[in-house]
C-alpha cells in the first residue's frame, strides 16, 4: 500500500515565512541589528505572531548597497506588541552559520564600524 498525499498522519511541509526590510539610513541599521546573537541577527518589525525557532526568509537591503541579502534564519527573539518603553512590535531574526549569514553580518559590522561599540539604545536591548 503506498501512502497518499491524503494521509492523515502525514505533516504538509511548512514553507518559511518570507518578509523583507529596506534599512535607509546607519541610525536605523545600528537599532536593528543585534551583534549579541552568535551569527549576528536583525530586528524586523512585524505585528504578525511568530515563536522563537519560526523559519523565516529575509530578503535585506542596506542603504545605498545595490546587493540584498537573502538570509535564511530563525526567529531568535520576540517583542510583543504593548513592550516596555514603546519597543516596536517584532522579531529577532538569527543570521544562518552558513555564507550568507557570514556575508551579511560582515556586511552590516563594515557599514557601522565604530558605531558597534555605542551604547545608544536599539530595538533589543
Amino acid at each position: 500500500m503506498s501512502a497518499s498525499t491524503n494521509d492523515p498522519n502525514t505533516v504538509p511541509a511548512v514553507r518559511p515565512t518570507v518578509l523583507s526590510l529596506a534599512i535607509k539610513e546607519k541610525a536605523a541599521l545600528y537599532a536593528a541589528y543585534m551583534p549579541f546573537l552568535k551569527n549576528g541577527g536583525m530586528f524586523v518589525p512585524t505585528q504578525k505572531p511568530y515563536k522563537i525557532g519560526d523559519e523565516i526568509y529575509l530578503i535585506l537591503s542596506l542603504m545605498d548597497d545595490p546587493n540584498k541579502y537573502p538570509i535564511a534564519g530563525k526567529v531568535a527573539w520576540i517583542t510583543p506588541p504593548g513592550a516596555n518603553n514603546n519597543k516596536a512590535q517584532g522579531i529577532g531574526v538569527h543570521f544562518p552559520d552558513d555564507e550568507s549569514g557570514k556575508r551579511t553580518k560582515l556586511r552590516i559590522e563594515e557599514i557601522l564600524g565604530a558605531a558597534l561599540r555605542s551604547s545608544r539604545a536599539t530595538h533589543t536591548l
